[in-house]
């Protein structure tokens, strides 16, 4: 029998109000059940709010270095269970078992580098333009975190937004992805064991129709920050206008890597390798697009195909995997259906395009890596986000060419170029439209303690990772103090004659 999950509300494991459950399943091997699941509704996120709420008012006068401390006993406790974490997490979602286990990682560096933030909540002291007057500007917590997080990296993300949000002060309400419940519930049990207070932290599982819009749509919700598409985005910053809350979206992506005419081939062949088909595609920064210098075009392909035809798909569990199946029998289908697009305009299939069969294989929701050759910047696998192992070959002329096809798309996550060339390196940091740029690296590998986002479509302009989402999860307070003795009126006493 599969093993029987619950809701965390205000400290307590209960089932759904409703009472209804959903499965989680291996998309490795859809059929072994990961787990049973409560489908919560609209009174079970009610519930957790309220929880919330009133925790709110006893952990914001926590002094935040205490709040550090809980952080790093939350780090410690993940090292001691990286390897159960991260096999648990490539059984729910897919990716081979060396990127769950990078996954929980960024979530133990999160938690120690939150830690130390607990005693660096800086603020301001600046001079008064009146005698006798202090002025200072502080950092203080907002409220009730609605956090929403997505499947692809459903230990780092929540790690991401939860840290932060809790070392700042608020509590929490959390709805991870319905693909990737199991990760979140072992986040959340660590957390309560590392001394998170009842109501600070809940979870409620779900789907985004019903929990995930109760969460933005809550008046006593002060502040969501979500991860996952741009469609959804939209809908997420319309409904939380209405209550002017404050929302952080980390949105799609259609990131190209640029390989220009005097870099390093085989470097530049390992770096998109990495990017295009690690996680299977399915990683906001994933490398969607590849332009190539027409100089190196033809021979770069050519190093290309060779290799991706010799990548093993298989289950993520199995030390001789390269890419596991896509999370589930829908994305597969817009993988294929994507394919089926790219080919229809004319692009040239060079390799994969196929549901692969075989021994090991025909239980899961696998997909052939795949290179479509000849794309055009108006294609639409040129221009929208595939979530998955499908790469796309345009060709550019020049450097100023590739920026242009590079910048051709409404999103502006991550960007790469391979050069040896240290002005055009300089001139693509410059001209790109991305939130990340690399050089000579591909376009994955965000660090947790560095600013995390994109521009145009890609987000509302936000970051997430490093000092500045703690800028998020916080208001900044003005105070002024005055020991003159006397009324004071600034910007009239002080330029008196």
């Amino acid at each position: 029998m599969a093993k029987k999950f619950q809701n965390f509300i205000n400290g307590r494991w209960v089932d759904a109000a409703s009472g209804k459950t959903f499965e989680n399943r291996n998309p490795a091997r859809w059929d072994e059940v990961v787990g049973v699941f409560p489908l919560s509704g609209k009174e079970d996120v009610e519930a957790a709010v309220r929880a919330a709420r009133e925790a709110f008012e006893t952990w914001r006068l926590v002094p935040a270095p205490k709040r550090g401390d809980i952080m790093r006993a939350v780090g410690d406790l993940m090292v001691a269970r990286k390897e159960d974490l991260a096999r648990q997490m490539t059984r729910e979602m897919g990716k081979v078992l060396a990127e769950t286990r990078g996954d929980v990682q960024e979530g133990i560096d999160t938690a120690y580098y939150a830690g130390g933030e607990g005693r660096r909540l800086f603020g301001h002291t600046v001079p008064s333009e009146l005698r006798d007057k202090f002025n200072m500007a502080l950092r203080v917590p907002i409220g009730v975190a609605g956090i929403v997080t997505p499947w692809n990296f459903p230990m780092a993300i929540p790690t991401w937004k939860i840290f932060p949000a809790l070392l700042c002060g608020n509590t929490v309400v959390f709805k991870p992805a319905s693909d990737t419940p199991a990760t979140a519930t072992a986040l959340v049990e660590i957390l309560a064991e590392a001394g998170v207070p009842p109501g600070v932290v809940n979870i409620v599982h779900g789907g985004g129709g019903e929990v995930g819009t109760a969460i933005v749509g809550h008046p006593d919700v002060d502040c969501v920050s979500f991860t996952g598409s741009t469609q959804v985005g939209k809908t997420i910053a319309e409904t939380a206008a209405r209550t002017l809350k404050r929302v952080s979206l980390e949105l799609g992506g259609k990131n190209a890597q640029i390989v220009m005419d005097d870099a390093d081939l085989s470097l530049a062949l390992e770096g998109v390798l990495w990017g295009a088909f690690g996680t299977t595609g399915q990683r906001c920064t994933a490398t969607s697009r590849l332009i190539l210098h027409e100089k190196i075009h033809e021979k770069f392909l050519a190093m290309l195909v060779d290799r991706v035809r010799k990548l093993r798909l298989g289950d993520g569990l199995l030390p001789s995997t390269d890419v596991g199946p896509c999370v589930n029998k829908g994305q597969q289908e817009t993988v294929a259906g994507y394919v089926r697009i790219g080919l229809e305009q004319g692009a040239t299939l060079l390799t994969g395009g196929t549901v692969p069969k075989g021994e090991g294989l025909d239980g899961g929701w696998f997909y052939a890596p795949t290179v479509f050759a000849g794309v055009k910047p108006d294609h639409r696998i040129a221009r929208e986000e595939i979530f998955g192992p499908v790469l796309s070959v345009l060709k550019a002329g020049s450097l100023a060419e590739a920026v242009t096809i590079l910048n051709d798309t409404i999103y502006g996550l991550s960007s790469s170029i391979y050069t040896a060339n240290i002005d055009a390196a300089f001139r693509a940091i410059r001209d790109v439209r991305a939130g990340i740029t690399y050089i000579n690296a591909p376009t994955i590998g965000a660090e947790a303690h560095m600013p995390f986002g994109g521009v145009k479509q890609t987000g509302n302009g936000h970051r997430e990772g490093g000092w500045t989402v703690y800028d998020f999860f916080s208001e900044w307070k003005t105070v002024y103090v005055d020991y003159s003795g006397g009324l004071q009126r600034a910007q009239i006493d002080n330029y008196a004659k």
